[in-house]
């Protein structure tokens, strides 16, 4: 006779109290298990499938106001190079003096391309140190330090004076490097820590919307300068060129240039302590820390909106001690570092990113860090005076911006999860290139307004592709341990490009204007910029072609983790899709974003006891468009695909351990217990320590 066992003894485990629909209370969850690789999974796979909140809302704008005081301070300096001209180069040859003066109040190339390039040489710094920093001692120990550095920075450009002993412009280099090690450090912190808390069906949305606030913060500086243009119109406005300007022109320049960056500053203030207090990121606390608990305390200080998570110290101490171990997820070394990325198919993903963004960054800066020469060419940056000169130049940055990179931006952000960030890059890539060939070689042909036209298209494809595409990937596709140094990797080696793109840029465009010049004749050599533009947005088309489709997967399954059905739900659907063929650029990835659910179609919702490979046998589920053809779903056990989720894939597949068979054995009695599980039995009596939950699908291939 078969003797049901005996119920299992209630173990008391730590309850927290609080959460609600937009904040649920992960940690009452998983707080049960003690399995650290399925507590893992679990926990995470919960932040892959939370809707979207306004926890998700404020991270984003926590990270996002880094990249407005980045764009700030990048492009407004545009218009600072005109007034620095002004104030310190004035007059003819004869007026130079102790290295000022002499240059008709225009700035000189070789010190225009040490300002420009400064900031940039300064980002390739901070992106590869905060980026290791981030990966070596955690995300939440750096977030805060590199705004920090670009607050402090920005005061000390603004207050830069010339001196005996110091030259203005060494100080002035000197002081934008520092800002730039601090912008350089947001690019990996801010993508990274946005990517680690997203939900996977709105993960490239939330990236796209945090690296959106780079057009903000470019519209931004173009309307202070507009605002302080204005404010000292009536000075400005009685010198007629850059090369008359007065004693009480000169002071109102020097104000103005100074406010300008000034203001750049102010939004910090506000935005430090909100980076210096969010928890630290759970997948980091997972697999590099190591420590279960605080994990999944971190996880409910986030959605908590609190700065860190409370926990047990001595609980965490056992776990840190017998769980950590545990954990099958490798630890970062030199070794394994060396033997992940010496795989092909890792070491082309890091390639395409670099050389990508290294392509992009030399069209993108060389185009928008010299918007006010180019603007000037077709008319919109002219004037009768030098403030209408100053006027007309920030209305034509407003003008490029709304038109055309904000649009793309937003565009991005609607899109990105649903067309594929690949395919968004190579569309990008590929309407640039044509961009940029017809101004290269039909420069002459074309009249104002229509150059005015395509360069709006350029800035609205750069957005609505590789501009936003080239932040996105890297912070997705690697593994946690080495995520964040990938990223400021990859972001190095284009702000390479950008340093590339200003010593080639400069002298190209000014080579054979005259002092006087109008329109055309100030950059009369700008056609064949153009065309170097064309080329390289070419090669970043094919080098593009390598890289994977990243929408749809979990953070786990791009680094190469198996997948669990714990993940299934992440888009609103457990249905897989089949291989991209080899030769489609287009293809790969799984339904996200709008197309989560089968696009605007309502699919059918699946009960608890329906098996998913039968979902799609359902007479709801078998309705097409009616150009489609209505085909019966084969019968019968189906072979696995590789590197696809299976929706009977095992907790154990996590661990290592498949079993042997499922539950085929019939001698084994399920106990009390069980819930969705299995109880795995042995000579010793059942306890919670030998209870390990179990895929859904194993309770229902029998």
């Amino acid at each position: 006779m078969n003797v049901r066992p005996d119920p299992m003894s209630p173990v008391a485990y730590e309850r927290t109290f609080g959460g609600n629909r937009a904040f649920h209370n992960f940690f009452n969850d998983f707080s049960h298990i003690q399995d650290p690789n399925l507590r893992r999974r679990l926990a995470l796979s919960e932040i892959d499938k939370i809707p979207f909140g306004m926890h998700h809302v404020r991270a984003v704008l926590v990270a996002g106001i880094g990249f407005f005081l980045d764009s700030y301070d990048i492009f407004s300096i545009n218009v600072v190079t005109t007034l620095l001209g002004v104030v310190f180069w004035q007059g003819g040859p004869d007026d130079e003096f102790n290295g000022y003066g002499g240059n008709h109040g225009v700035l000189p190339t070789s010190v225009s391309q040490a300002l420009k390039t400064s900031t940039s040489a300064g980002i390739i710094i901070g992106q590869i140190i905060f980026g290791w920093l981030a990966d070596k001692y955690g995300r939440r120990k750096m977030y805060g330090v590199e705004l920090g550095i670009i607050m402090v920075s920005t005061l000390s450009c603004c207050l830069v004076a010339a001196s005996q002993a110091v030259s203005f412009t060494g100080l002035m280099i000197f002081w934008r490097v520092i800002m730039g090690i601090g912008i350089g450090g947001d690019y990996p912190l801010s993508s990274v820590i946005t990517s680690e808390f997203a939900p996977t069906r709105w993960r490239g949305a939330m990236m796209a919307a945090v690296f959106s606030m780079q057009g903000i913060g470019q519209l931004f500086a173009a309307i202070v300068a507009l605002i302080v243009t204005s404010a000292f119109g009536d000075v400005l406005k009685n010198a007629p060129s850059m090369d008359e300007c007065d004693y009480g022109c000169q002071i109102a320049a020097d104000r103005s240039w100074r406010i300008i960056i000034g203001v750049g500053a102010i939004p910090a203030i506000f935005a430090l302590y909100y980076r210096i207090t969010i928890p630290e990121t759970p997948r980091y606390t997972f697999e590099v820390a190591r420590d279960v608990e605080k994990a999944a305390a971190d996880i409910k200080a986030y959605v908590a909106s609190q700065s860190e998570g409370e926990v047990d110290e001595v609980l965490q101490a056992r776990m840190r001690k017998f769980g950590g171990p545990a954990l099958t997820i490798p630890k970062a070394s030199w070794a394994d570092a060396y033997a992940y990325f010496s795989q092909w198919k890792n070491a082309k993903v890091l390639i395409a990113t670099t050389l990508s963004w290294f392509f992009l960054d030399f069209a993108f800066y060389g185009l928008g860090l010299n918007s006010q020469v180019i603007l000037q060419t077709v008319g919109y940056a002219d004037g009768a005076s030098l403030r209408d000169i100053l006027h007309n130049g920030a209305v034509g940055t407003v003008v490029l911006v709304v038109a055309g990179a904000l649009p793309g931006y937003w565009a991005s952000i609607f899109l990105i999860d649903t067309i594929g960030r690949k395919s968004l890059q190579i569309l990008g890539f590929a309407v640039l290139t044509i961009v940029f060939s017809v101004l290269g070689f039909c420069y002459g042909q074309l009249n104002k307004a229509s150059i005015l036209g395509l360069y709006i298209i350029a800035n609205f494809f750069f957005n609505f592709g590789p501009n936003t595409t080239t932040f996105v990937i890297p912070g997705e596709y690697f593994p946690t341990r080495y995520r964040s140094t990938a990223h400021g990797f990859s972001a190095a080696i284009g702000k390479v490009g950008a340093i590339v793109a200003q010593v080639v840029s400069i002298p190209i465009l000014r080579k054979g204007a005259t002092p006087d010049c109008q329109g055309l004749a100030c950059a009369p050599w700008i056609d064949k910029l153009m065309q170097i533009f064309a080329l390289f947005m070419l090669l970043g088309l094919l080098v593009s072609l390598l890289l994977p489709e990243t929408k749809g997967y979990t953070l786990e399954e791009l680094s190469g983790e198996p997948p669990t059905s714990y993940n299934s739900g992440r888009n609103g659907s457990i249905r897989d899709i089949a291989p991209r063929k080899w030769w489609n650029p287009f293809g790969g990835g799984r339904p996200a974003g709008f197309r989560a659910n089968g696009g605007w179609r309502r699919r059918p919702r699946l009960g608890i006891m329906t098996r998913p490979d039968h979902a799609d046998q359902s007479p709801t589920a078998k309705r097409r468009s009616f150009w489609k053809r209505t085909t019966q779903a084969p019968q019968g056990p189906q072979p696995r695909r590789e590197g696809r989720a299976d929706s009977t894939s095992s907790t154990s597949n996590i661990t290592g351990n498949p079993p042997e068979g499922g539950l085929s054995s019939t001698n084994v009695i399920p106990g009390w217990g069980v819930g969705w599980g299995r109880v795995d039995r042995g000579g010793r009596p059942i306890g919670m320590d030998s209870v390990r939950l179990q895929d859904v699908g194993h309770l229902l291939v029998s």
